[in-house]
This record gives structure tokens, sequence and C-alpha cells, in this order.
């Protein structure tokens, strides 16, 4: 190490949190100018080995806000001779984002001498056996798969000593929390927990009161807000004309990635289908693909062979590309909490974004809902705005998920 990195080392703001020198050493590498509000609250607890029940949101920067300390704390402490258990375990809702945490694993931890691999389903399950028999440090894993391996006997938690529950609600969403229960009950006694979810439902809240002991608790803020960087505006249209709309933002010279949400996953293959034969070079991610499919796709959008991505809401909490300059909602999330969740897929690490949600006569009350839930009323660029007018009768829809928290700045995922 040169004599300038250790000085840029030294002054880097993250050195104050108490991270070491192989980190932050990474962190130079990476750019990254000043820690995010998250990371700035989060570190230094889980430094001390506290539990922490943290509110953030996908965007904040709390990939690193727990990664970071664990990774510390694992290359400090010594291991028993000949014996090399899995020591660190993080569960997160998704494939995609169970693959960037352990991307971001490898990049944080190129100076430490640890060793980590991802599980999930919907790839063939030797070449993780053959990963986990490498015996790593820290996991990553999707609920369902982890569950498979366990039952199979070729994972073992009882060497667990910290603990990561990453997109809680979004675990309660998808009906995990079950499988979340009996992943922690396979855990020694002896073990941090971090958890970390973008609102706190009351089932959240009891997850946390069973799992976490005398936590340090982190609120970035208690309103909804939705990023100061994102221009959102809505576009009223009736339903035919949806497309031939679309196509008309999609040409616009400043649109340069663009993520695009449809309701549903027939929805979207449609619309990716439309939109390659307008010219328009287009990628589909949902549910139904395979996992090679999803990582080819999500492969062409980040190179750019793909300028567009349509997306199901599995994608809104899941998918984290640099530089997307838009977020379109084609259709309208039936959950208003949802809009903010898709919105902040463009706008992040201080870059400026827009959002454009199209409403048709029959999203009218949605597009209400939206308005109620951020507390703002979005401008119009485009179609006359029928708002004066008393919205069309509501369909019964669930209940709205509780209060979600605002997206900070953040200069480290």
């Amino acid at each position: 190490m040169t004599a300038e990195i250790a000085d840029a080392i030294a002054a880097s703001p993250f050195a104050a949190l108490g991270l070491s020198a192989p980190l932050l050493r990474a962190i130079l590498d990476e750019q990254y100018a000043s820690p995010s509000p998250v990371q700035a609250e989060v570190i230094p607890h889980a430094l001390t080995g506290a539990d922490v029940l943290a509110c953030a949101q996908t965007g904040t920067g709390k990939t690193a806000a727990f990664v970071l300390p664990i990774l510390q704390r694992l290359a400090s402490e010594p291991m028993a001779d000949g014996r090399r258990p899995i020591r660190a375990l993080v569960i997160t809702p998704t494939r995609e984002l169970a693959a960037q945490i352990a991307e971001r694993a490898s990049v944080y931890g190129r100076y430490l001498r640890l060793r980590h691999t991802v599980v999930y389903g919907g790839v063939n399950q030797r070449r993780q056996e053959l990963a986990l028999r490498e015996q790593p440090d820290l996991v990553v894993a999707t609920p369902g798969r982890l569950l498979d391996l366990m039952q199979q006997k070729l994972i073992k938690l009882d060497g667990i000593t910290h603990f990561v529950v990453d997109e809680a609600d979004r675990m309660l969403d998808m009906g995990f929390l079950p499988s979340v229960r009996r992943i922690f009950g396979a855990l020694p006694a002896a073990r941090q927990v971090l958890l970390f979810s973008a609102t706190m439902p009351k089932a959240i809240e009891g997850l946390a009161e069973a799992m976490l002991r005398n936590p340090v608790r982190v609120s970035i803020a208690p309103a909804v807000t939705t990023a100061e960087g994102v221009e959102q505006s809505v576009m009223f249209v009736a339903r035919a004309d949806k497309r031939a709309l679309l196509e008309d933002v999609l040409r616009d010279g400043s649109v340069e990635r663009a993520l695009v949400f449809t309701r549903t996953k027939h929805g979207a293959n449609r619309l990716s289908q439309q939109l390659d034969r307008a010219g328009i070079a287009t990628q589909a991610i949902h549910g139904d693909k395979s996992q090679s499919a999803r990582e080819n796709a999500l492969a062409a959008f980040r190179h750019g062979t793909a300028r567009v991505l349509v997306a199901t809401d599995v994608a809104a909490r899941g998918i984290d590309v640099d530089g997307v300059s838009h977020v379109i909602n084609f259709d309208l999330p039936n959950v208003a909490e949802s809009y903010v969740h898709r919105i902040g897929r463009t706008g992040r690490a201080g870059a400026l974004g827009r959002a454009i949600s199209f409403c048709d006569h029959e999203e009218r009350a949605l597009l209400t809902d939206i308005e109620r839930f951020i507390r703002r009323r979005l401008p119009v660029s485009g179609g006359q705005d029928p708002r004066s007018a008393p919205p069309p009768a509501k369909h019964a829809r669930r209940p709205q998920a509780a209060t979600a928290m605002p997206r900070a700045s953040r200069s480290a995922k």
C-alpha cells in the first residue's frame, strides 16, 4: 500500500465509523464520498455486536450498512483449528437481490481473506452444493433454496454468529415469514441479528420482537416521501393508446435507460415484444422467467444492448442498475406503496431521474390512492386532467402496507 493510499484511507469519512483499513481501501476503490444516513447509524452499532432493527428502503445504502460490519467482524474473529463453519447468513426475498448482495460482498471484501457464496432457486443445485463444500464464511440465500439444502443436510447453521434478514416486509408480502422463522429456529442461541425493512407492519414488529434482543432501532425519517432527485408526473391516456404513447416517450433522446412497469407477467411479455417490433430494444423480467433468462435480461439492460426493461413488481425492490434515467408506470400499481419502490429505481446516488405514470380512466382511483400516500399531487405532463371530476368507484383492493420510509441520499450501495 502506497503512502498516498494510506493517507486517503485515513482521511475517508468512513474511517470515523470504525471500519478497518482493508474495508476502507475497498470503499476508496469504489470512490464513495461519504456514508449514507443508514450507514452512519447502523455500522458503529453493528460493529459492537448489537442487534439492529433498521427501517430503510432499497436505495439508501443499506447493503453496505450490514455487509461492511459483518465482513469486519468475520475477519477479526478467530476460527477454531480445522473447522470452518458458515459464520454469517443473509436471507433476502429475491434471487436478484441475493446476487447483488453477494456481488457487494465481493467488492467490499476484496482485501480480506474471506469466502462467500450465494444460493437461490431457479438454477441447478449442484454448483451451489460444490460452493458450500468450499466452507464459505458468509452465505447469501433466498429462503426456499436454503430450506431445501437444510432438509437435505447439505448446509449447517450451527456455526452462525451473524444473521441478517433483508427486505423483511417483502418477505411478508411473498409469504416467506414462516420460512424465516424456521431458519431462525436452526440458529445457535448466541448470534447477532440485523433486520432491515422498508416498512414496519405489525407482523414485522412481531418478528423482530421474537428474533432480536434489546435491538438498536434505526429510523431515517418517519414520513413517506419520494426521492428529491426524481421529477414525477402523470399522463392521462386511454388504455388503447398507452402503447403508442410509450413508444413516443421512449423515442425521446433524453431517455437513456428506462424501466417500464406493467401489472401482469403476460402484459410484460406482450409489451416487450411489441416494443421490439417497433424497433426499440427491450427485455422483459418477471417471476415466470427462468433464472438464466432473468440474468440475461438484466445483463442486456446493464450493458445497454437493451435500452428498455419491462418488469412486474418483482423488480421494484430487487434490481439495482445504475443509470436508469426514467421509470415509466405503464400500469399504475394496485398498492400505493409500490409506486414509491418503483420510482426509487431512478434518481439514485445523487443523480437526477424522471418518473412518468400513465393513467387511464379505470386507474383514476389508484392515482388518488398514490397521491394520498405520497402526500402530493402529481403534475400533469400529458392528456387532459380529469381529477376535478368525481373519480370512478373503487374496486375492492387489499389494505395498503404500513407507512414506508423515505429513501435517503447514498454514496455506497
